[in-house]
C-alpha cells in the first residue's frame, strides 16, 4: 500500500528542472558577503584591511575544499571567494543548484564555526549571509581571464581604500574630503608616499593580491611522507608565471610536489588523505612568500 501511495506522487518530480552545467567546462562558484559593510562595522573590522576577517574567509574556504575534492583552486579577497571545479568534475552530476547550495552552506557554516578561533572574545552579533552565483567557462583562456579580472578588481579597490583610510586616520580628513581628494587625483599612489611615507608596493601581498588556495603534495612535518595540503599563496594571477608553476590546475594532471618552504598562515590548512592528522604551525613549516 505504501509503495502505491509513493508512486501516486512521483509525478511531482517532473517539475524539477535539469540544471546540469555544460560538460567539459570550468565551473566557478563565487560567494560574496551579503551587506558586509554593515557586518564589518558592527564587529569592528580594521579599515582598510582586517587580517582576522581575511583569515576567517580563508579558513572557511579551506573547509569547502576539504569537503569537495574536485575544487582545484580557490581565490579570495575582502568578502568574496571563488571556487574553481575541475572541468571534468562529476560532482553532484554537475547540477548547478546542488553545487552552488552546498558550497555556500559549507562556507557560511564554517565561517560561523571558526569565528571564535580567529576573533576570540569578539562576540558574533548576528549570523552573516553570503550570496552565491555559478558561472561556467568553456576554455582555459576564459578561466584565466576570470581570475585576472577578480585580482585586477582587488588591486584597484585596495589601492583606493588604502589611500582613503590613510587620509582619514592619518591625515585627519573627513570622509567627504578624502573622497574629493581621490576623485581629483590622477596618481593616487603618490598621495600615500608624499603625505604618509607609505610605499604601496611594500604593503602586505595578502592585501594587494588576495589569497590563492591550491592543492600540493608536501612532505609531512610529522613523518616526512608526501601528503596532500591546501596551501595559501599570495601571488600574481594575471601573468603567466603562476600557471607555469602550477600546470596541474588547467592540465588536469596529478598533483605536483611543492619543494619550497610553506607557511600555514596561522591556521590549519590541510586535511591529509586517508588520515585524521592535522598540522598547525609546526616549527619546521616556514613562510610561504608567494610567487
Amino acid at each position: 500500500m505504501a509503495s502505491v501511495m509513493t508512486n501516486k506522487f512521483d509525478y511531482v518530480k517532473n517539475f524539477e528542472r535539469d540544471d546540469r552545467c555544460l560538460p567539459n567546462s570550468w565551473i566557478i562558484v563565487r560567494l560574496d558577503g551579503k551587506s558586509f559593510s554593515r557586518f564589518t562595522e558592527m564587529h569592528g573590522f580594521e579599515k582598510p584591511n582586517d587580517k582576522r576577517g581575511l583569515d576567517l574567509m580563508t579558513r572557511a574556504a579551506v573547509n569547502v575544499m576539504e569537503e569537495l575534492r574536485d575544487i582545484c583552486l580557490a581565490y579570495g579577497h575582502s568578502d568574496e571567494y571563488s571556487f574553481v571545479f575541475r572541468k571534468d568534475t562529476t560532482t553532484f552530476k554537475r547540477r548547478n543548484s546542488k553545487i552552488m547550495s552546498v558550497v555556500n552552506s559549507i562556507f557560511a557554516a564554517a565561517y560561523v564555526y571558526h569565528w571564535k578561533d580567529i576573533f576570540g572574545m569578539t562576540k558574533l552579533q548576528y549570523p552573516p549571509g553570503f550570496e552565491a552565483m555559478i558561472v561556467v567557462y568553456p576554455s582555459e583562456v576564459n578561466l584565466k581571464d576570470y581570475l585576472s579580472w577578480r585580482q585586477a578588481e582587488l588591486q584597484q579597490t585596495n589601492l583606493h581604500n588604502t589611500i582613503f583610510w590613510a587620509l582619514i586616520k592619518k591625515g585627519n580628513r573627513t570622509e567627504q574630503e578624502a573622497q574629493d581628494i581621490l576623485r581629483n587625483s590622477a596618481h593616487k599612489s603618490e598621495i600615500l608616499c608624499r603625505e604618509f611615507g607609505i610605499n604601496y608596493p611594500s604593503e602586505p601581498e595578502l592585501f594587494r593580491k588576495g589569497t590563492t588556495l591550491v592543492r600540493k603534495l608536501i612532505p609531512s612535518p610529522v613523518d616526512g611522507k608526501l601528503r596532500q595540503f591546501i596551501l595559501p599563496l599570495y601571488c600574481d594571477l594575471i601573468g603567466d608565471e603562476f600557471w607555469k608553476e602550477n600546470p596541474e590546475i588547467v592540465g588536469l594532471k596529478s598533483l605536483q610536489v611543492c619543494h619550497r618552504p610553506v607557511h600555514m598562515n596561522g591556521f590549519v590548512v590541510n586535511k591529509p588523505n586517508n588520515s585524521n592528522e592535522k598540522i598547525e604551525n609546526d616549527t619546521n613549516v616556514k613562510m610561504e612568500t608567494g610567487h
